[in-house]
């Protein structure tokens, strides 16, 4: 007769964090995916500025990717932001390295990023307004 111990079954469930969106569904979020192919630059400034906790701004974010793209460099700098999403947030390097992602298909992969960032609380798109759960600003109030 078998024991209980025996019959168990085991379902390994992993902790390991996944990217919310696949590399190629960047057509999830059609706004996101027509800015990007159009300009880039946007989508990359509001990716630098909520990353960078509002210490770089999207305009400066913005125009650096755009001197860089008059040299064929942009995609570095690119390269060094989704190096620091994947850090921030223990994410694999998915379908392969973060350089070659970049130089391949930066839009597809700015629409990654930036529907990451969304999933996890962070929408570029309105900038950096500081962490997803931190308790609400309320102004001070009047008195007379």
């Amino acid at each position: 007769m078998a024991s209980d111990s025996e019959n168990v079954n085991f379902i390994l469930i992993s902790n390991e964090p996944k990217w919310s969106n696949g590399f190629c569904e960047c057509g999830v979020n059609k706004c996101t995916c027509c800015i990007t192919c159009c300009f880039p630059c946007i989508t990359h400034g509001q990716i630098a500025e909520t990353l960078d906790e509002g210490k770089s701004s999207c305009c400066w974010q913005g125009c650096l990717y755009f001197l860089l793209m008059g040299v064929s460099g942009h995609w570095v700098l690119y390269w060094m932001y989704r190096n620091k999403l994947r850090a921030k947030f223990g994410l694999p390097v998915e379908p392969c390295g973060d350089c070659c992602i970049h130089f391949c298909c930066e839009s597809c992969a700015l629409c990654q990023e930036h529907a990451e960032l969304k999933h996890r609380g962070l929408d570029p798109s309105k900038g950096w307004v500081g962490q997803p759960n931190a308790p609400p600003q309320f102004p001070p109030l009047m008195y007379r």
